[in-house]
């Protein structure tokens, strides 16, 4: 008898079973509309444009959300995408982040006009790739609804007479931006009439003209604040109560001016970076003592170095107005060559009571073995009686062996029982 042929499997249709893209859409349209139209703001630019594929219903459905967010990283995707999205999206933008190429930022002018009569932007970042400088529109200025702006290499216009400030802005970034000439007066305006600002970046900011009025940042709800310039514009810092960090860059100007008034708004600051690798030589009677006393200090990095006389001083006036500091860190810059020598007599009698008392660890990057530096690392050993660690790291191309200075401060009186000496090898390597 012929073998009986195996039976095909019939496949049960189960109506319940539907592909995965039609369930996810199915999903999404069971959600209230102003839920549906939450979500899909939320979602990366392309990826809400991606909906459309998901079934009919969402079909453009994007172009229709009361508000969506325009970040494009990618120059060559700037003017295709913004040119594409602005006519067909109806509602406000809330974040236009665009990195501008030379085409784009032809189109730039028209792009702030369209956000301004949709309402404005929340949050604002515009940048040019290459860095070649671009003007900003001053429709910008009326947009009161601003929380952050950052912007690189553009011209920035006058201010409108009808200015009122921007009441809710809590993020300024302004990284190599030109003013015109009494621009001081305008960034003045713009910081005092933004009440909430939290963080203030201002990187190379240029101004034109060449005399410059006293200012203040005045800012009372600032956290942050960084400031890097090669010329002295005359800022200055008003009381900030809130500041918890601040990173200054203070070049080569310091020494023509009022350095310790400089300084006391910083006075509430929890962590301060300092770049006083410049310190100038005319520094030295400023530097002596400061009026104030940075009582919330915990940790202190400075960029500096120990081959001159000035920047040696600055550290120990520093020091003294910081009797709370727990953290130093010091990052060695142009130290190659030490053109004065410090015995430790000299280090010792720059000290004052209660410096250092509360010091935990002390952190030297980059350094060349110098006396200096020696004299400097086995001064705190011997006063620091909170220390833990001394961590240190040479300079990259260190052609000196750190094998009998290390171990000289290994074996080096300590005023700390549990101090420990950490070698890290060569700055680069962490």
């Amino acid at each position: 008898m012929a073998p009986r042929r195996p039976r095909k499997k019939r496949r049960i249709s189960d109506s319940s079973a539907m592909p995965v893209g039609a369930m996810d859409a199915d999903a999404l349209l069971s959600l209230p509309q102003e839920v549906l139209d939450e979500v899909l703001a939320r979602l990366d630019l392309r990826d809400a444009v991606r909906t459309s594929a998901l079934c009919r219903a969402l079909r453009r459905r994007w172009e229709t959300l009361p508000s969506i967010d325009i970040c494009i990283p990618s120059v060559k995707q700037a003017l295709w995408t913004v040119d594409c999205v602005l006519p067909r999206c109806s509602g406000r933008v809330r974040r236009f982040h665009v990195s501008l190429d030379e085409l784009s930022a032809r189109r730039l002018d028209e792009w702030l006009l369209v956000l301004s009569r949709r309402g404005g932007v929340e949050d604002l970042g515009l940048s040019p790739e290459p860095h070649e400088f671009f003007s900003l529109h001053s429709a910008v200025f009326s947009w009161r609804c601003l929380i952050s702006i950052h912007l690189s290499a553009c011209h920035i216009p006058p201010l409108p007479p009808d200015f009122e400030g921007f009441p809710v802005l809590k993020v300024l970034c302004l990284v190599d931006v030109n003013f015109q000439q009494n621009g001081e007066y305008q960034l003045e305006e713009i910081i005092e009439t933004s009440p909430l600002l939290e963080q203030l970046i201002l990187s190379e900011v240029h101004i034109g003209g060449d005399d410059f009025i006293e200012w203040e940042i005045r800012a009372p709800n600032l956290r942050h604040i960084t400031i890097c310039s090669n010329i002295d514009y005359g800022w200055n810092f008003a009381e900030l109560p809130c500041l918890h960090s601040a990173v200054i860059d203070l070049w080569e100007y310091v020494g023509n001016r009022d350095f310790a008034k400089f300084l006391v708004g910083l006075v509430q600051v929890r962590e301060l970076s300092l770049y006083m690798f410049y310190a100038p030589v005319n520094g030295i009677k400023i530097l002596e003592m400061l009026p104030c006393t940075f009582d919330n200090l915990k940790s202190l990095k400075l960029f500096m170095h120990f081959c001159e006389l000035p920047p040696i001083l600055l550290v120990f006036c520093l020091l003294k107005s910081m009797q709370n500091l727990e953290k130093l860190k010091i990052k060695i810059y142009y130290g190659k060559v030490q053109k004065i020598e410090l015995n430790g007599e000299f280090l010792n009698a720059q000290l004052a009571d209660g410096m250092c008392a509360n010091l935990q660890n002390l952190e030297m990057t980059g350094i060349n073995w110098l006396p200096n530096e020696m004299s400097f690392m086995k001064l705190i050993l011997s006063k620091a009686r909170l220390l833990r660690t001394l961590c240190i790291s040479h300079d990259d191309d260190c052609s000196v062996s750190h094998v009998d200075p290390l171990h000289e401060l290994v074996t080096y009186g300590k005023a700390s029982a549990q101090a420990q000496v950490l070698f890290k090898g060569a700055a680069g390597d962490y």
